[in-house]
């Protein structure tokens, strides 16, 4: 499966992990997080990783006093969607519901799980009424 130029690779996804899960940081902190036991090679590994997700736009560097840090752009949500619609376009001719109905099956959703994602369709078909609804 070809990717997209602002695709992510799994070691670029890494680096993007530890971003959303700790804000910004530094080369030295996202090295740390990653390879616990690196030495210098890691922090260079990491400084190419960030300057290839800097090019496709998913990191900004943040200059000011101090060390240079990097924050997330793209957020988690806005991966997980690009990647699924990717997906659903190249096995399911654009539908997401064959993908959804396959990763339920695979893992049983827990009831807090069933809870979220019968807010999100009560509150998408609340939307669609409103949008619908002659004036």
């Amino acid at each position: 499966m070809a990717r997209t130029r602002r695709d992510v690779t799994d070691t670029e996804l890494s680096v993007l992990q530890v971003l959303w899960d700790c804000g910004a940081c530094s080369r030295r902190h996202i090295a740390d997080a990653l390879y616990p036991d690196g030495g210098s090679a890691s922090v260079t590994t990491v400084q190419k990783l960030l300057e290839r997700l800097e090019e496709k736009g998913h990191v900004r560097r943040i200059d000011g006093e101090g060390p240079i840090t990097f924050g997330a752009v793209t957020d988690r949500e806005q991966l997980i969607g690009h990647r699924l619609r990717e997906m659903a376009d190249k096995l399911c001719g654009g539908s997401l519901t064959p993908l959804l109905m396959n990763l339920v099956r695979a893992k049983p959703l827990t009831p807090r799980e069933r809870q979220e994602l019968q807010e999100l369709l009560e509150e998408r078909n609340s939307q669609r009424r409103r949008r619908t609804k002659p004036r």
